[in-house]
């Protein structure tokens, strides 16, 4: 069992909820209320992970960011930083491939909200961060749970995109998913079976937490009790 690439993938997946998780919100929040013309496009986009293939994301990343690009070679002079074979790049890589992941549960959930809600909250005097607060955040919390569950067990088991743009490199860009890949090439199927099978366990438990928490909290907005 290689506890050290499991521990990495935990540290990356809990990275990349801090980094996606307020401008998720931000956006999902924006989305439903929005009647920009051109909203069809931006969900187009954020959406773009979820069918493009794992290695061709990467790939464009890794050129996008690798030290023969202008953003790469301006982050070097500038900073001294690189996105590619190292921790950081892997963090921008799966902030990039989760972002569906995190938006659309959210947008789904404040899109349930009735808009009468907020307007008797604006009518009873409520300030913006009070209706967000009071109304929104308890309404779309749900949703909230479910993205980030979805994200974590998500960026557990990423492989292609982490593979193209940090490498297999132990301690630094080894998740557990490529740890896996490993073992099945050295015929070590045993060791390739327990990683495997915790990923399946960890991922079955987070999901139907989620959804009990999700139910419980739906249960008591429709019957007034606080759980």
């Amino acid at each position: 069992m290689d506890w050290q690439a499991l521990v990495l993938s935990v540290e990356l997946a809990a990275v990349t909820l801090l980094v996606l998780l307020l401008p998720s919100l931000l956006v999902a929040r924006w989305l439903a209320r929005t009647a920009w013309r051109h909203k069809a496009w931006l969900e187009a986009a954020i959406l773009m992970p979820l069918v493009l293939p794992p290695t061709v994301l990467g790939y464009y990343l890794l050129v996008s960011l690798g030290g023969n690009s202008w953003i790469g070679q301006w982050l070097q002079e500038q900073w001294g930083l690189s996105l590619t074979f190292n921790f950081l790049g892997l963090v921008v890589a799966s902030v990039v491939f989760n972002v569906p992941f995190m938006v659309q549960p959210m947008l789904r959930a404040y899109e349930a909200i009735p808009r009468q809600l907020l307007e008797a909250g604006l009518v009873n005097g409520l300030r913006p961060h009070e209706i967000f607060w009071r109304i929104e955040l308890p309404l779309i919390w749900p949703g909230v749970l479910s993205a980030l569950v979805i994200t974590f067990v998500h960026t557990l088991g990423e492989f292609g995109v982490v593979l193209m743009v940090g490498g297999n490199i132990p301690g630094e860009t080894k998740t557990i998913a490529i740890a896996i890949y490993d073992r099945v090439q050295a015929f070590d199927l045993a060791g390739a079976h327990l990683m495997s099978l915790i990923l399946v366990v960890v991922s079955m438990v987070a999901v139907a937490a989620s959804l009990l928490a999700s139910r419980r909290l739906s249960h008591a907005q429709r019957t007034g009790v606080h759980t």
